[in-house]
């Protein structure tokens, strides 16, 4: 059995070429469109630390659930996790750009609005990097801890460090359901502060895990593909669909339980955010994003054959990268570009934050055996079938 991934110097290059793509995108941006280049700078920041943040709580989950099953795949969700001190270091350089993004951070416009005075005390710049810096603390502690005791349970063995994973694991997952809770509310949310949606942060965690768990099987396929984890199979790759299925209708049900709530309550202050996104190309997002995150994943993930297929889940999980993408844009563009603008300012930036997740991926699962060699469960894991 393949235990140990030898990143090419191909694919490093590769990786390297797409961050200078994304690198030489940001600085044309600023040159010839800041407010733009700002807006970019938050979405792809949040789309890749919500892969991350999705990929700990699905690690988190196999911990407490005992799940022997993905057992073998365990090194996926920490590598994925291993991207978070990046973004931590990306959000805290966004104090530069706070003025094009945020319309709280404007002293004049404070002064005369009541509703943004009240909010004051909590929407402040110090505040709101004081909650960076805890949260991207709190979240880089426990993943470095549990990824250590992961790799002492290789070499020593036995039921002890499992036991460790299974509890940390359930103080990470409320850490990340708690603080990335607030955290969407903080960097999404109040781009449009008058605005408020009680179901906004659980939608956005459910995104989150959604997506995270997407990737985690993209790329275990990918690995497949290229002569690594021999021991997948049909069963193995109908669990990740389970997730990726059951969470696309949780995404489903919170965005149409919003929508529907907002529409029927018909109240100005709670309306008004979706009245500013009923017109042009934001209104095809709207049932773009409804099309490619909830029905797609569900009409096609829904019959057993198809969920054991990886000709059908890989353009699936696709698709739902896109997905991931457009409801971020619907989300941020409207309440910082306004106009609906997308060319290569966009794709650059997109592709520089893709190769440096890539990067950051493969050279952590290169640290360590791609396959866990004492887990508990490998057993179960290896022969997994029904």
């Amino acid at each position: 059995m393949e235990n140990k991934l030898v990143v090419s110097n191909k694919f490093k290059m590769l990786t390297y070429v797409l961050i200078g793509i994304g690198v030489l995108s940001f600085i044309l941006g600023f040159i010839f469109d800041a407010k733009r280049t700002w807006a970019n700078y938050l979405l792809n920041n949040y789309y890749f630390l919500m892969l991350a943040i999705g990929a700990a709580f699905f690690g988190a989950i196999q911990y407490i659930a005992n799940a022997g099953w993905s057992a073998a795949f365990k090194r996926i969700p920490e590598a994925m996790v291993a991207y978070i001190p990046f973004a931590g270091v990306f959000f805290l350089i966004m104090f530069f750009g706070m003025h094009s993004i945020f319309e709280w951070t404007h002293d004049e416009v404070v002064q005369h609005d009541h509703l943004l005075q009240h909010k004051s005390p909590y929407l402040n710049i110090p505040f709101f990097f004081a909650r960076v810096v805890v949260f991207f603390g709190a979240w880089t502690l426990l993943s470095k801890y549990l990824r250590k005791i992961s790799l002492k349970e290789d070499e020593v063995g036995g039921m002890e460090y499992f036991h460790k994973s299974e509890f940390y694991s359930k103080v990470f997952i409320f850490v990340i359901a708690f603080s990335f809770s607030i955290f969407a509310v903080d960097m999404l949310m109040s781009l449009e502060p008058h605005w408020f949606s009680t179901l906004f942060a659980g939608k956005s965690f459910i995104a989150a895990f959604l997506h995270g768990s997407s990737v985690i099987t993209l790329i275990i396929i990918i690995l497949a593909r290229t002569g690594h984890f021999d021991l997948l199979n049909r069963s193995h790759l109908h669990d990740f669909t389970r997730y990726i299925f059951m969470t696309s209708i949780i995404w489903g049900y919170f965005n149409f339980a919003e929508f529907m709530l907002i529409w029927y309550g018909n109240i100005p202050e709670e309306t008004s955010w979706f009245v500013h996104r009923w017109d042009g190309a934001y209104k095809v997002l709207f049932f773009a994003n409804i099309l490619i995150n909830w029905f797609i994943p569900f009409i096609v993930l829904m019959p057993r054959k198809t969920s054991r297929s990886k000709l059908i889940i890989t353009p699936v999980i696709i698709l739902l990268m896109i997905g991931q993408y457009t409801e971020l844009y619907y989300i941020i563009w409207p309440a910082t570009v306004h106009e609906a603008k997308f060319g290569l300012l966009e794709i650059g930036t997109f592709i520089g934050y893709l190769g440096l997740f890539a990067w950051v991926v493969s050279t952590w699962l290169a640290k360590a055996n791609l396959v866990p060699k004492n887990h508990p469960y490998m057993e179960e894991s290896v022969y997994h079938h029904f």
